[in-house]
């Protein structure tokens, strides 16, 4: 019996209590594990399925110790969490993911850096920290041109795109001292899609479908599966962010968000979890971008990966909600996710619907049977 594998009954800690952390525990409990949760905010989403909640802030030290004695191993559910607290879960053995990928994903400017390093190709960029200096950046970048805070944001937050030279004033507001910003070039992409992988601490490493990725005001609206990439264009992408995995040591379920311009690929951003993209594993895929997950942290052998032939997700925001809800029992042939959030604010994520079947048209025929391309 290998000592190193966690077992049905053993118990997994997450830090993060969002739909993440509550998909991975509904996730490890059907596979017969406990689950203890950190989280700040009563009543989180994770909290709802797990055995345990721990109500503490993310750089919280007293109750960090307290979900690492309660726990055999501890995973995250987005990388905005402590870092030094994800470094006190790897000293003690317990973070089979590593803090380093938090390091890196946690900065814009060391994924690139991280991209580069692997051989990817990213849009051009540059690292300012004044208004000067983005006002010398954008003499290399050209127009249109887009500069976002190196840490921190989401959904379109932190984030300022400047198309032509008369709204370069806009920045002078969105520049604050002693932050450090990342100017990039605007990519004109022919459609943005995402690879969400599975590696083991083994190097075995599993790709889920690749979709494009449509969004809306910034936020991800739909993820329509399969992505209209040729088997060459597949490989490529498999390719480059198996590179990637290989350099950073990836363990556990990941995302890399690319632009695709013709043939070429520009890695834009990573997730070192599970990501909103691959929400449509649940019903689609034999095994969930969440299982996988589970199974890569507690040692257990990667799943191959099958899938129906189509399938789109359709996040449900909060000005969707109530619609969804009064006309619930009118929906045909989608399945419905609600992630128990309480407070259900316009532009925040409440839930997600996936379609499945034989052909992404069928699909669009059923959304638009049930209104949701309204939304």
């Amino acid at each position: 019996m290998n000592p190193n594998v966690i077992r049905p009954g053993q118990t997994i800690g997450i830090l993060g209590g969002g739909q993440l952390g509550r998909m991975m525990a509904v996730a490890a409990k059907h596979m017969g594990y406990r689950v203890v949760v950190l989280d700040p905010a009563e009543d989180c989403p994770c909290a709802q399925v797990a055995d345990e909640h721990i109500v503490g802030a993310y750089d919280d030290v007293e109750a960090a110790e307290q979900l690492s004695e309660r726990s055999d191993v501890i995973t995250y559910e987005f990388e905005n969490v402590d870092l030094e607290v994800a470094r006190l879960f790897e000293s003690n053995g317990k973070l089979p993911q590593g803090a380093y990928s938090l390091e890196v994903t946690q900065n814009r400017a060391k994924e690139k850096q991280e991209a580069v390093a692997a051989g990817l190709s990213v849009p051009f960029y540059d690292i300012v920290d004044s208004y000067d200096q983005f006002l010398e950046a954008l003499d290399k970048t050209g127009y249109p041109a887009v500069i976002k805070t190196t840490s921190g944001g989401y959904d379109g937050k932190g984030q300022l795109k400047i198309d032509h030279e008369d709204e370069v004033a806009k920045a002078r507001q969105f520049i604050k001292e002693g932050r450090t910003y990342i100017v990039e070039q605007w990519v004109e992409f022919d459609m943005e899609i995402s690879q969400v992988f599975t590696r083991a601490a083994d190097g075995e490493i599993t790709y889920f479908p690749i979709p494009e990725n449509i969004h809306k005001n910034h936020i991800l609206h739909e993820s329509r599966v399969p992505a209209e990439l040729g088997e060459t264009l597949v490989g490529k992408v498999q390719e480059a962010v198996k590179r990637l995995s290989e350099q950073m040591g990836i363990v556990g379920t990941f995302a890399v968000e690319m632009f695709m311009s013709g043939e070429d690929i520009f890695i834009n951003e990573m997730a070192p979890r599970p990501h909103n993209s691959g929400h449509f594993t649940i019903e689609a895929c034999n095994v969930s971008q969440f299982e996988q997950h589970v199974r890569a942290i507690c040692g257990l052998p990667l799943l191959p990966v099958h899938s129906f032939p189509s399938a789109v997700m359709v996040n449900v925001l909060g000005k969707h909600k109530q619609i969804l809800i009064d006309k619930l029992e009118y929906y045909r042939g989608v399945h419905f996710h609600d992630y128990g959030k309480k407070d259900a604010r316009t532009n925040r994520k409440m839930g997600h619907l996936t379609f499945i079947g034989t052909s992404l048209e069928e699909i669009d025929e059923r959304i638009q049977e049930n209104q949701i391309h309204l939304w």
